[in-house]
């Protein structure tokens, strides 16, 4: 199998993603990346497709990514029915870490129970 064909699914969560300044090269049987995620969570996300295609190291793909905002780990902008614990839990697989959402968001929450659709919410390095 063709080095970029199998890591078809990275390169098209990549586009998604709208990476800056992408670029994808083929060099023999190795498949070289790089670009610039909006924030480390987007980054994460592709190293984790990475891993789920190639394995935990994989060996034919050199991946270079870079992070436009280091400044936060996300940005969430809030959808009906959820709440800080679900976000939480999303982002940090730890529904418990919802105050730490609430408390980088306190210029627009007065409550960690109260938030509403459409807010967009910071969701900081932890």
């Amino acid at each position: 199998m063709m080095v970029k064909a199998k890591y078809q699914s990275v390169l098209d969560l990549g586009e998604q993603m709208k990476i800056q300044k992408g670029d994808v090269k083929v060099d023999g049987n190795t498949l070289h990346v790089k670009g610039i995620t909006n924030t480390q969570y987007d980054k994460d996300r592709l190293w984790d497709e990475i891993k789920r295609v190639g394995g935990e190291n994989p060996s034919d793909i050199v991946a270079d990514i870079n992070v436009a905002d280091s400044s936060v780990y996300a940005r969430h902008t809030v959808e009906s029915g959820e709440s800080l614990s679900k976000i939480a839990k999303h982002y940090y697989k730890d529904p418990m870490k919802y105050n730490a959402i609430f408390e980088a968001n306190k210029d627009i929450l007065k409550n960690p129970d109260t938030i509403h659709p459409g807010q967009e919410l910071v969701i900081p390095n932890i």
